[in-house]
C-alpha cells in the first residue's frame, strides 16, 4: 500500500492541529537557520579564495560543521517524512484512547532523525577529509571533476538497485510500516523511528552525498534534493521517477567523466 494523495491529506486531517503546528514549525526553524547561512558565511572563516586548502579545524569548527550538516538533514528529511509521523501520530492517540499502552510521536521523531544524525556526523567527517585532500573548495563543493562525476554516477546506478527500491517501497508505505513494525511504549516509538529511518536513509544516502557536489550550502540545491525526495516518496508510481532521475545522473555524471578523457 503506497503513500496516496488521500492518505496524505487523511492524515493532515485527522491529526490535531497542535502536531501539525510543531512540525511546521521546527522545518521553520530549520529552513530558517539555513537561509541564514547555517552560522557561517559561505567561505569557512571569511577569507575569499578562488583555490582550495586545507583550512584548519578546531573543535568548535568540527561542532558547527555537524550541526550545520544535522539541521540541514532536519530540514530536507522531515517534511518528506510528515505523513508518517502524522499516521503514527494519529494511530497511537487511537491506542491510548481505547485504553492500550501508548508511544509518543516525540520518541518517534527522534529515533528518525537519530538516523539522519549520525549521517551528519559521517558527512562532516568525510568534508573534513575531502578538505585535508584539497579537493573541496571555500564554497563547499568539490573542486574534483573525477569524485564529482564518481557521485553523480553511484547515485545513478544506485537508483537501479534493489536495495534503492525496497526502501522506498518501506518509506511509501506508512500504514504497512507501522502495522508490521509496530511496538508499545516510548522504547517501541524510538526503535520504529530508527528503523523508518534506516529506511529512508537506504533510499536517499547516495542522493545526499550529492551534496558535495551542487555545494553543502547551495540553497537552491538543497531545495531541489529535499523537493526531488519528497516528490520521490509521495509519488504513487515513484519507480518510475527512480529510474529516470537515475538515467539523468549516469548521464550527467558520464558527460563529466568523459570531459576528463
Amino acid at each position: 500500500m503506497t503513500l496516496s494523495g488521500g492518505m496524505v491529506r487523511a492524515a493532515l486531517t485527522r491529526a490535531p492541529a497542535t502536531a501539525i503546528a510543531a512540525l511546521a514549525m521546527v522545518v521553520a526553524l530549520a529552513w530558517g537557520y539555513l537561509l541564514l547561512g547555517a552560522g557561517m558565511d559561505m567561505q569557512h572563516a571569511g577569507m575569499a579564495m578562488t583555490e582550495p586548502m586545507a583550512m584548519p579545524w578546531t573543535p568548535g569548527l568540527a561542532l558547527l560543521m555537524f550541526l550545520m550538516w544535522a539541521i540541514m538533514m532536519v530540514a530536507m528529511m522531515l517534511p518528506s517524512a510528515a505523513p508518517m509521523l502524522l499516521l503514527f501520530d494519529s494511530m497511537a492517540r487511537r491506542r491510548r484512547e481505547q485504553g492500550q499502552a501508548g508511544a509518543g510521536t516525540f520518541a518517534f521523531a527522534l529515533g528518525y532523525l537519530a538516523v539522519w544524525f549520525a549521517f551528519s556526523a559521517g558527512s562532516t567527517v568525510l568534508q573534513y577529509l575531502l578538505e585535508q585532500l584539497l579537493v573541496m573548495s571555500m564554497e563547499m563543493r568539490t573542486t574534483s571533476a573525477a569524485l564529482a562525476g564518481a557521485l553523480l554516477v553511484g547515485a545513478g546506478l544506485y537508483q537501479f538497485t534493489p536495495w534503492k527500491l525496497t526502501c522506498l517501497r518501506h518509506c511509501q508505505s506508512p500504514i504497512a510500516f507501522l502495522m508490521g513494525h509496530w511496538r508499545e511504549g516510548t522504547a517501541g516509538a524510538l526503535v520504529m523511528g530508527w528503523r523508518h529511518g534506516l529506511y529512508c536513509l537506504g533510499c536517499c544516502w547516495l542522493l545526499m552525498g550529492l551534496l558535495f557536489v551542487g555545494g553543502v550550502m547551495n540553497l537552491a540545491w538543497i531545495g531541489a534534493l529535499a523537493l526531488y525526495v519528497a516528490v520521490e516518496k509521495l509519488v504513487p508510481a515513484a519507480h518510475w521517477l527512480a529510474r529516470l532521475a537515475g538515467l539523468s545522473l549516469l548521464a550527467w555524471g558520464g558527460a563529466t567523466l568523459l570531459h576528463l578523457a
